[in-house]
C-alpha cells in the first residue's frame, strides 16, 4: 500500500482512518465522524479487543472493525488512539512497523504525552496529542492539541479542516479542534 503525504490540499472525504481502541472515546469520535460525515466509513477501520465486539461495531456501525491493529495501521493515514493510557506504549510498539513519517498519529490517552509515543515508536513519527470534551459526541466539542516534534504544520492542519457545508438550513463545523497547547520537547 503507497503512503500518502498529508498535505494543506488534500481532502478529508479521501483520508483513511483507522481508530485503535474503538472502547468509549474511540466509539464517540467515530460516531461523531460518520455522523458529521467528516471522513466516510469506507475509509474508516477501528479495531477493539474481542472478535464478537468487532462484529457487534462493524453491524452497529456500517464500518470495517477487526481485531488487527497492525493491519489497520498499515491501511490508514490518520490512526485515533483510543485505548487507555497504560495500554499506549504497547499499541504504539505493536503498530510500530507500519509507522511512516507520512502518517499522523492523534492520541487521546489522558497524561500520556507525545514524547513518550514518540519513543515508543522507536523511530521518528508524527503525534498530536489531543484532549477532547466530552460534547464531541454530538459534534459540538472542542479538543485542545498538542503537537510532537516531527509533526508538519500540514499534518496538524489539514486533518482538522472542514468545509462549511449546509446542513438542516445552518451552517455547521463538526467538531471544532482548538486551541494549540505550545508544548516543550526536551
Amino acid at each position: 500500500m503507497t503512503s500518502r503525504r498529508l498535505t494543506e490540499t488534500s481532502d478529508t472525504t479521501s483520508l483513511r482512518v483507522a481508530v485503535l481502541g474503538a472502547g468509549k472515546m474511540g466509539g464517540i469520535l467515530l460516531q461523531a465522524f460518520l455522523k458529521s460525515g467528516l471522513f466516510p466509513a469506507n475509509l474508516i477501520v477501528a479495531t477493539v479487543a474481542h472478535e464478537a465486539r468487532a462484529k457487534s461495531l462493524a453491524g452497529q456501525l456500517g464500518i470495517t472493525v477487526t481485531t488487527d491493529n497492525l493491519t489497520a495501521a498499515k491501511s490508514a493515514d490518520i490512526l485515533l488512539l483510543g485505548v487507555k493510557p497504560l495500554q499506549v506504549a504497547d499499541l504504539v510498539r505493536s503498530i510500530a512497523p507500519a509507522l511512516t513519517p507520512d502518517k499522523l498519529i492523534v492520541s487521546f490517552a489522558a497524561s500520556v504525552g507525545t514524547a513518550a509515543i514518540e519513543a515508543a515508536a522507536g523511530h521518528d513519527v508524527a503525534v498530536v496529542r489531543a484532549m477532547p470534551n466530552t460534547p464531541a459526541a454530538l459534534g459540538a466539542g472542542i479538543t485542545a492539541l498538542a503537537r510532537g516534534k516531527h509533526v508538519s504544520d500540514d499534518q496538524l492542519a489539514r486533518p482538522y479542516r472542514h468545509r462549511r457545508r449546509k446542513t438542516h438550513g445552518r451552517r455547521h463545523r463538526p467538531l471544532r479542534l482548538r486551541p494549540r497547547i505550545p508544548v516543550h520537547h526536551h
